[in-house]
């Protein structure tokens, strides 16, 4: 594995490591993916009060990057493959 100033909680081989960081890559360009980041992106011109809260697509709303990455509490393996309309 390379080494990197973040710690990864995954000790995954190097091929794996590989596999990894495509699937990851091919995710974030994901249509959906890239169009939701444009949108909070535009959400955030918009609102800068709103610095360092993450925009949530499934409430409409702002909220606290630990609220919105762990999904109110109930952890992330719920929300899956989950899309939300983006307006």
């Amino acid at each position: 594995m390379k080494s990197s100033p973040i710690r990864l909680k995954q000790k995954l081989s190097t091929e794996a490591a590989k596999k990894k960081a495509a699937r990851d890559l091919k995710a974030a360009k994901s249509s959906y993916r890239k169009a939701a980041k444009a949108d909070s992106q535009k959400k955030h011109r918009a609102n800068p009060s709103m610095k360092g809260k993450d925009y949530d697509h499934k409430t409409s709303s702002f909220k606290t990057v630990k609220a919105n990455r762990g999904n109110d509490g109930k952890g992330t393996k719920i929300e899956g493959k989950t899309k939300y309309t983006i307006k």
